[in-house]
């Protein structure tokens, strides 16, 4: 590309101020503005429609996709046949819990998404399941103390707790599952507490906080402070169903299609396929399909252990391998004057310390905690040095 354009973009993100998101967290990590204490959930960085980043290019402020939709084969590169870019990366910090949530592989989103625009669905209706026809498998990177859930415990387990519960409208339920500890059964079971209807299920979530009340283990702890957040709600259930676990800062867990999951709280870096699709199991005031969420979710049980992605590590490199094309993802600690090749459109996030960046035509730029820059494919090879942690998003 004989292009006069700079290799490096300095970009200005969106926050989201969504109402489970933190006052202070985002401040006190990088020093970011909240002169209003407003709720700042997430930041967004990449080209989603809902919140696009601007770049600064030749002194003026323009859209990231604008730029991109502007020479798409020299931006993206490797990664040009989605004609954007193909992930979205974002610091998300959670001073409440986040709703429990399965995301649809790519053949279910690509049909479910075909069925609900042609059943004349809007695509920003509240019943609407899928927003667009893409998956949204995640990675998170935890910079706090970073609680959640993911995955189902194994089925005894789930099923020894929910029997010291003793809920009289579950009892028949339980002995189904019980009698078949198959995938089929958690199924069964798991959709059995979801459709439990009003009058039942407000008997059972009562019975199950005066339960939670006597317990000292940190699931019943996590029931205990979830019900502040959302009273009366059947995702109360959920610490019943799935691991908890808090992630120390630096560790980092994959969320794959199929697994419910939900954030409870703290900050982390987000990186995910470009999509909107969710599928709720509790948590929330918004819509639940409890069919189709059944049908979507893989209940199959995880082991503890596998929940967090350790990384392949190099010299001072971590990467994390996932298991899909979407996007990848590195952290370079006090990286000096190292060389990196790109060859596809990536960003760039100063965690902790400025960064400086050096191209060999001699351009240079410095960034400081909590920025972050964008790096055409164009520029095909730079160097990054820093005293502190530096996070790369790519495909």
């Amino acid at each position: 590309m004989n292009n006069p354009q700079p290799n490096f973009f300095l970009m200005n993100n969106t926050i989201q101020n969504y109402a489970w998101g933190s006052t202070d967290s985002m401040t006190a990590l990088f020093d970011t503005a909240n002169p209003q204490q407003e709720p700042q959930a997430e930041m967004w960085m990449g080209d989603h429609p809902n919140g696009c980043s601007k770049i600064f290019n030749e002194n003026h402020e323009i859209l990231l996709s604008d730029f991109i939709a502007s020479n798409t084969d020299a931006v993206l590169g490797r990664c040009a046949a989605v004609k954007a870019m193909p992930f979205l990366f974002k610091v998300l910090a959670a001073e409440k819990a986040l709703s429990v949530q399965v995301h649809p592989n790519k053949q279910q989103a690509e049909t479910g998404f075909a069925l609900e625009e042609k059943s004349g669905i809007a695509q920003d209706a509240s019943n609407r399941n899928y927003r667009d026809a893409n998956h949204k498998p995640e990675l998170v990177f935890a910079l706090t103390e970073y609680q959640a859930m993911n995955g189902f415990r194994d089925l005894q387990t789930i099923a020894d707790d929910f029997n010291s519960l003793g809920i009289n409208a579950l009892n028949e339920a339980l002995n189904s599952f019980k009698a078949d500890f198959s995938e089929q059964g958690l199924a069964r079971f798991f959709s059995s507490v979801l459709s439990l209807q009003e009058k039942q299920k407000d008997q059972a979530i009562e019975h199950l906080l005066h339960y939670a009340a006597k317990q000292s283990s940190t699931r019943f702890e996590l029931i205990m402070q979830l019900k502040e957040q959302y009273p009366g709600d059947i995702g109360l259930f959920s610490p019943l169903f799935l691991h908890t676990v808090t992630l120390q800062p630096g560790q980092a867990m994959f969320l794959n299609a199929g697994t419910p999951h939900a954030y409870i709280h703290g900050t982390a870096l987000e990186i995910m396929a470009n999509s909107d699709n969710v599928l709720r199991a509790g948590l929330t005031p918004k819509y639940i399909d409890v069919a189709e969420l059944i049908d979507k979710t893989r209940f199959n049980a995880l082991k503890y252990e596998q929940l967090c992605l350790e990384p392949v590590r190099e010299q001072n490199s971590e990467h994390y391998l996932v298991p899909v094309d979407d996007f990848r993802f590195s952290v370079y600690k006090q990286p000096q004057k190292q060389q990196l090749k790109v060859d596809t459109a990536e960003i760039l996030f100063a965690v902790d310390a400025p960064v400086s960046l050096l191209h060999s035509s001699g351009e240079e730029v410095a960034f400081n905690k909590g920025q972050a820059v964008f790096i055409p494919a164009y520029a095909q090879e730079y160097s990054i040095s820093t005293n502190g942690t530096l996070a790369r998003a790519y495909c």
